[in-house]
């Protein structure tokens, strides 16, 4: 077996187990309620969803053959492409941290459910967004692990639009919970923890 294959088959892997771990997370948190996804703003709304496509399609390209994806293929060496494998390893166990923390809370968007509550334990605990900072991590791992270049530019992307979309977010939970949101923001970082 060829190093890259043996690296395309741990990113299957790892594609396939975060899949699995957001796909279970949402149906659980599915209540059927209506949210208002307009309320992030259009440009948000769809760009972050185009990206998230492209990139996506862009996985399974990869996965099914990589010399398609050959033109942004970056040169790296063996260690770095295994600490990818290993920043994915800790990055399934942190989302699967983040969504059972959040349990009936996650959304799909900003707004808050009905029957939302504010939660601040698990790894809440620490930063405002970890969901986001597994969106991070996941860009790295995947880029790392592929060894192109992408997935980090599109995953940037992402990002970038996902820092956008905290402000509103935000704005949208100090509404909801008022004093105790401002408390909690206070002592915990966005994406980094606060010490």
């Amino acid at each position: 077996m060829k190093p890259d294959d043996r690296f395309r088959y741990f990113l299957l892997a790892g594609f396939l187990v975060l899949l699995s771990i957001g796909v279970l997370h949402r149906v659980r948190a599915g209540t059927g309620e209506a949210l208002d996804r307009k309320q992030e703003g259009l440009f948000i709304l769809v760009a972050l969803r185009l990206f998230g496509l492209t990139g996506l399609v862009g996985m399974v390209v990869y996965l099914l053959n990589p010399e398609i994806l050959r033109f942004s293929a970056v040169p790296l060496p063996d260690w770095l492409r295994w600490t990818g494998v290993g920043l994915g390893c800790v990055t399934a166990f942190l989302l699967l941290w983040t969504l059972q923390t959040l349990g009936k809370n996650l959304t799909d968007t900003v707004v808050t459910r009905k029957e939302h509550t504010l939660v601040t334990t698990g790894p809440y605990q620490w930063v405002r967004h970890p969901f986001y900072v597994c969106a991070a991590l996941i860009t790295t791992a995947a880029s790392l692990i592929s060894a192109n270049a992408f997935f980090l530019v599109i995953g940037a992307f992402v990002l970038l639009l996902l820092g956008f979309r905290t402000r509103v977010e935000e704005r949208n939970l100090l509404n909801r919970f008022g004093e105790e949101y401002r408390k909690y923001m206070q002592r915990t970082g966005r994406f980094f923890p606060r010490f």
